[in-house]
């Protein structure tokens, strides 16, 4: 779900009930894009973090702030000469858009009490924090907007040009039409339901978010789950019935709004935050957690976002790495592969030449085929000859032929194999990086493509930051087993020949990239004991999510005695080989 107006009506709700008639006591710029609030209200003091980055807008009431440069810049002074001390007497919310209006009453420089507006725009690539006075003339904005006037003047229609300058007037963002769900005035009712969302021709999720101001694609999906009606539908697909339960559900979600009375929720996707909620106390088909406010939500939920951010650009220089080594070594084996496929037919070029040194002397000089039975098979075949050259040079000719293909065989054989097990290598190496979860995780890698050769050490800008050595994840099973997998091929190689012995259990998803899963036996009275059944069915399970087949709804994975695996000489780290083992089929999931 995106962050938009029921979310910021949420947040507006929470400010104003602790923030309302209290006073402004700091306004701090921490960063270009970024302010500060601390107010003093009904509830001690409460700090609001307010950002336009173009990467992720947002404001919301904050535990703690970033720290403020000991130079304030020229923005943030103003700001403070026109809010600070002052009172905040009311938030709204224009339009139910994506706008906070911050009104304050503030004493001037002739001690006379007026007011003024900061206006926080959350419009991505134009988000925007607004100064304006009591008329709403804009004092100053921290993104000053001067658009080319050119065409709206040709075409006689300023209305439409936005100017966000000094000495110019505020107009609030075009609502494009869409309607108020909670204007008082124009109320959302079955006519307005009727005339504005059913009679759209397109598809229910986007009828509803295309009508209604504030309410973004996630949330009108949410809102047709929770119908039951499919979101692929126009309304002219569904009945009666269900366009009436679609309308009671919109019209409660707006009553919950009006009223103030949300429960914001996180969604996960087993253990990773994947969407947010802000009113959800119908019925939800998903798993959810409770937040004890939609501020809270926010930070726990994009903080797991921006770790997943952080660690993705401290791998970005690997990915492409990796990228461009796969794709080579596709091109490779792929090319050699296609250079083996020509030399399939070496076989017929020897026997073209055993059959013309058998046969050769029935011919006369300057025939261009030679009839013979293949002795074979005992069936006819026909040889092309050069008719300039003798049977025996003919012959000679095939077994050079032949000859030499044989040699590509034999050599393009052990290159493939090379290529191939090179190639297996990247891929494991990218499923590494794509289940790091750690800078520890991605540090290892580092290490270990360099180790690999596939990083040049100098040319590795980032070097080895490593503090602290990455660990294999540890899952204790329902019937209390430790089971471990590796989170890289070095990981991997550590579990398998250093921690498991001989009668352990390691798991390997089939014929493609994957961690190594590692089944610790349990040590019995009477020797080891018998593993139960669904310890294999958890294992492979692990087995299957740690692989880059874990989008799929089963995994062929392969299961055998750790006794049972062989590395060969000279080979990549985490690469083994084996002749006995069963396999069974497991859905991706952890325990």
């Amino acid at each position: 779900m995106a962050y938009d107006g029921v979310v910021i009506s949420n947040i507006i709700y929470d400010i104003r009930r602790a923030c309302q008639g209290g006073r402004l006591l700091k306004l701090q710029q921490p960063a270009g894009d970024t302010i500060t609030l601390t107010m003093k209200g009904r509830e001690g003091q409460t700090r609001i973090f307010i950002s336009v980055n173009p990467g992720l807008p947002i404001c919301y009431i904050a535990g703690s702030l970033p720290q403020a440069p000991m130079q304030a810049p020229a923005f943030c002074m103003l700001l403070r000469k026109h809010l600070v001390n002052g009172r905040l007497t009311d938030i709204k919310q224009p339009g139910f858009d994506r706008v906070f209006d911050f009104v304050f009453e503030h004493m001037d420089e002739m001690g006379d009490l007026t007011e003024r507006h900061l206006i926080v725009e959350i419009m991505g690539r134009q988000s925007n924090i607004i100064l304006a006075d009591q008329d709403y003339m804009i004092i100053d904005c921290l993104r000053r907007v001067m658009p080319d006037l050119s065409d709206a003047v040709s075409e006689g229609d300023l209305s439409r040009v936005r100017i966000l300058y000094p000495g110019q007037e505020y107009i609030y963002p075009d609502a494009q039409g869409k309607l108020n769900p909670v204007d008082e005035e124009s109320p959302f009712d079955r006519y307005t339901y009727e005339t504005k969302v059913v009679a759209k021709a397109v598809p229910i999720p986007r009828a509803i978010f295309t009508s209604i101001t504030g309410f973004s694609k996630g949330f009108a999906e949410y809102i047709v789950d929770m119908a039951g009606i499919d979101g692929r539908k126009t309304f002219s697909d569904i009945t009666v019935q269900e366009k009436d339960r679609l309308y009671d559900i919109i019209t409660g979600v707006i009553d919950h709004i009006k009223e103030g009375s949300f429960s914001p929720k996180i969604i996960y996707s087993g253990d990773k935050p994947v969407d947010y909620i802000s009113i959800s106390d119908l019925d939800m088909a998903v798993e959810a957690k409770d937040s004890r406010s939609v501020s809270e939500l926010l930070v726990d939920y994009y903080s797991s976002k921006e770790r997943d951010i952080k660690l993705r650009s401290r791998s970005a220089d690997i990915k492409k790495l990796l990228t461009t080594a796969i794709d080579r070594a596709s091109r490779k084996y792929d090319l050699q592969l296609q250079q083996l496929r020509d030399t399939e037919d070496r076989d017929k070029y020897r026997i073209y030449g055993e059959l013309l040194n058998t046969y050769g002397y029935e011919l006369k000089g300057g025939e261009n085929v030679l009839k013979c039975i293949n002795y074979y098979d005992n069936t006819e075949i026909e040889i092309p000859l050069d008719s300039d050259l003798t049977a025996q040079e003919n012959s000679q000719k095939y077994f050079a032929k032949y000859n030499k293909k044989k040699r590509t065989y034999e050599a393009l054989t052990e290159y493939t194999r090379q290529t191939r097990e090179e190639l297996d290598y990247l891929l494991s190496a990218r499923h590494s990086m794509e289940i790091a979860e750690t800078e520890a995780d991605i540090a290892e890698l580092r290490d270990e493509l360099r180790t690999a050769g596939i990083i040049k050490t100098g040319r590795d800008k980032k070097g080895s930051r490593r503090t602290d050595r990455s660990k294999p994840l540890h899952f204790v099973s329902s019937d209390g087993y430790d089971i471990y997998v590796g989170k890289n091929n070095i990981q991997n190689e550590e579990l398998t020949f250093g921690l498991a012995k001989g009668r352990d259990i390691w798991f390997h998803a089939k014929q493609m990239p994957g961690s190594h899963v590692i089944v610790k036996l349990k040590q019995g009275d009477s020797g080891l004991e018998d593993v139960p059944d669904r310890v294999f069915e958890e294992a492979a399970g692990l087995a299957a999510y740690y692989s880059s087949g874990s989008d799929a709804p089963k995994v062929e994975v392969d299961y055998t005695e750790r006794r049972n695996l062989k590395k060969p000489p000279q080979s990549r780290p985490g690469y083994v080989i084996y002749h006995q083992n069963y396999s069974m089929m497991a859905e991706p999931r952890l325990i």
